[in-house]
């Protein structure tokens, strides 16, 4: 498996360039009343943390979106539990990236940006395959360590609270905290998208060996959903809340977000765990 880019600065130019040139002519039109409050957290490509700049695909979709029109963005670097609270509790008008679940629909409007599926990720090839929840939660003797404030759906959450209440459960920041966890033995499996993934491993030297090893397996209760952006009912009005439905849409509409991560990602990543609208 090739090793994705590790070159932040290239990859960030060239997902603006890609999200403005194409999404331009929907965005000529709309307007925002209000600047949009944007917490972040590291996640893979989506969202990227050097220092204080923040980049990544969304972000970059964004501040495409802001060059052609008069939508502005102001992006604070949270943890990703926070994140999902503040969004929660209307201190936040954004909530991305996220994939659509019906609680999250309880608290914002959804914008589809990509589909996307959470998968087993491990770097064991000699174990024997797992294909289900219910396979996960019977092999007692493999640890598994969770991104703390992921939200795959309902079958996700069931599994975090039966897997805390087996004693086998770790919780970490992000994803490079989750490759430092299996890189030490202190875990075996993991679950997220396997992009996600790949973008922890792929920047660190220490875990590149895991790369060529990655090992990912779809689980029966995890089927393909949608990620995007969320808009919060509580801190965005009906005007701003569809002239931002209007300027994403056309933004994603292109295509640019699924052709980026098609050349940042190796293919068997890319297939594992997302796919184009």
């Amino acid at each position: 498996m090739d090793k994705p880019s590790t070159r932040s600065g290239i990859r960030a130019a060239a997902l603006i360039a890609a999200v403005i040139a194409t999404g331009a002519s929907a965005m000529a039109t709309a307007s925002c009343g209000q600047p949009f409050l944007v917490p972040v957290a590291p996640t893979g490509l989506s969202v990227t943390v050097k220092g204080d700049a923040v980049g990544g695909i969304y972000p970059d979709l964004l501040r495409g979106v802001s060059a052609k029109s008069d939508c502005k963005f102001a992006f604070s670097v949270v943890p990703r539990a926070r994140q999902e609270a503040m969004f929660e509790a209307g201190k936040s008008h954004l909530l991305l990236p996220a994939v659509r679940t019906p609680r999250r629909d309880q608290h914002g409007y959804f914008v589809p940006v990509i589909g996307t599926r959470a998968t087993l990720l491990s770097v064991d090839s000699m174990r024997a395959p797992v294909r289900s929840i219910r396979e996960l939660l019977a092999r007692k003797e493999l640890r598994v360590v969770l991104v703390r404030g992921f939200d795959y759906g309902t079958a996700y959450l069931e599994l975090v609270d039966q897997l805390s209440a087996q004693g086998r459960l770790l919780l970490e920041k992000d994803g490079a905290a989750v490759a430092r966890v299996l890189d030490a033995g202190f875990a075996d499996v993991t679950l997220m998208a396997p992009t996600i993934f790949a973008s922890a491993i792929a920047d660190d030297k220490r875990f590149a060996w895991m790369v060529p090893k990655l090992r990912i397996e779809p689980l029966e209760e995890l089927p393909w959903g949608e990620s995007g952006i969320y808009i919060s009912k509580q801190t965005v009005d009906a005007a701003d809340r569809a002239a931002l439905q209007n300027l994403l849409a056309g933004a994603v509409k292109s295509g640019a977000v699924y052709e980026s991560l098609k050349r940042h990602y190796p293919p068997a990543v890319l297939a594992g765990g997302v796919r184009q609208r």
